[in-house]
């Protein structure tokens, strides 16, 4: 039910392109997921997510879990009908929203009591709890429970090791569903020799997918990617690789680099409710006054709606305005862009060309000065 196949690996990197088969779908990877937290990426319905090339999205259980719940979710059909999404949906465990709580919850070695963000209300989430909610939602990939711990933290990164690894145990026990793929997570701070102590224990239980864990929360730029150089390859070749939470474009490419193959971030719709789109040639703001009367696309020669039919004066005056199509506009133009650039790093990753396409994509981008040519699309 579940396959992962290697079609293209890079002679000069560890690069990869591949195809992740799910009871909803193929994934091509390497592959970006957009968020949608609350069975809804902001903004956006499911056919926009088609049309902008989406083929994984991401839910979140923790969120699900306290509104409107899983078990009214499973009652109604699943996450699948739930939402309207015919795809591939992976769900995050909800234990880097926990644990992110701080002052309202307090950990121990068989699970976690928190309070709700939403009304105070108290809850426990155990690995067994956690994979009943996963189940119930009926996601083609669910994430076990792991702890994250601050990244520069030694001691705090000992001891949540543990409970990491435990609990990951204690998820592959209680997992049911065969339509449903488990993939672990590898966790570790930092500190190289954790990550290796982590990646050889999680690996050992055989999961259908391996992730990387605790990476863009407070670490410099260097740190994450030492921290990649060190685990990547300790994880099996055969098994997708998934970098949570990291999505920006240039971290996209030095993780694709290393052979990740899974991305997901908030970061592309976040920035496009503030008013930024993401081009070849950098962020553009479109609430800067140099845009009052600019009748050009965000980015000439993008093949998204948004680009084909509005001008930069007309999505200025949305943003300035305060009208929410702005919003919409920009998450299409945000995610498009995304899901272009992850299938010219598939393109390339095949042509034997991703050194110089992620160098040429990188140079134009940091500098604002484009010399990337918009290849058509493809899948």
């Amino acid at each position: 039910m579940f396959e992962f196949k290697i079609e293209a690996k890079d002679e000069r990197s560890s690069a990869r392109a591949g195809v992740f088969v799910t009871p909803h779908g193929d994934i091509p990877t390497p592959v970006f997921a957009p968020v949608g937290t609350q069975a809804t990426v902001k903004t956006l319905s499911p056919d926009d997510l088609v049309s902008v090339g989406a083929r994984l999205i991401l839910a979140n259980a923790y969120h699900l879990y306290l509104r409107p719940g899983h078990e009214l979710i499973r009652d109604l059909g699943g996450l699948h009908r739930f939402m309207n999404w015919k795809g591939p949906i992976l769900t995050d465990s909800g234990g880097f929203q926990v644990f992110s709580l701080v002052d309202l919850r307090d950990v121990d070695e068989d699970g976690v009591t928190f309070r709700s963000h939403i009304d105070g209300s108290m809850h426990r989430f155990t690995p067994e709890k956690v994979m009943q909610i996963e189940e119930a939602l009926g996601s083609d990939i669910a994430m076990v429970l792991d702890e994250c711990p601050p990244p520069k933290d030694r001691g705090y990164n000992e001891e949540a090791l543990k409970r990491t690894h435990s609990w990951a145990i204690r998820c592959r026990n209680a997992h049911r569903r065969e339509d449903q793929a488990l993939f672990g997570i590898v966790q570790g701070g930092i500190f190289p020799d954790l990550r290796e102590a982590s990646a050889k224990f999680v690996t050992s239980l055989d999961f259908q997918g391996y992730a990387i864990g605790g990476l863009s929360v407070g670490e410099t730029k260097e740190e994450m990617y030492a921290t990649l150089d060190a685990t990547v390859p300790l994880l099996p070749e055969d098994r997708p690789r998934y970098l949570m939470g990291v999505g920006t474009p240039e971290d996209i490419l030095e993780g694709v680099e290393r052979g990740i193959d899974f991305f997901d971030c908030v970061f592309p719709t976040r920035v496009a409710r503030n008013g930024t789109f993401l081009t070849h040639t950098g962020r553009l703001n479109i609430k800067n006054a140099r845009f009052t009367d600019d009748l050009e696309p965000i980015e000439p020669g993008c093949t998204c709606y948004t680009c084909r039919n509005y001008s930069r004066a007309y999505l200025r005056h949305l943003f300035m305005a305060k009208e929410t199509l702005g919003l919409r506009l920009a998450t299409i133009h945000n995610i498009h862009f995304m899901e272009k650039l992850m299938a010219d790093v598939r393109r390339s990753i095949k042509d034997g060309t991703f050194l110089e396409f992620k160098e040429s994509f990188l140079l134009a981008y940091r500098s604002g000065q484009s010399k990337v040519r918009l290849p058509a699309e493809v899948s």
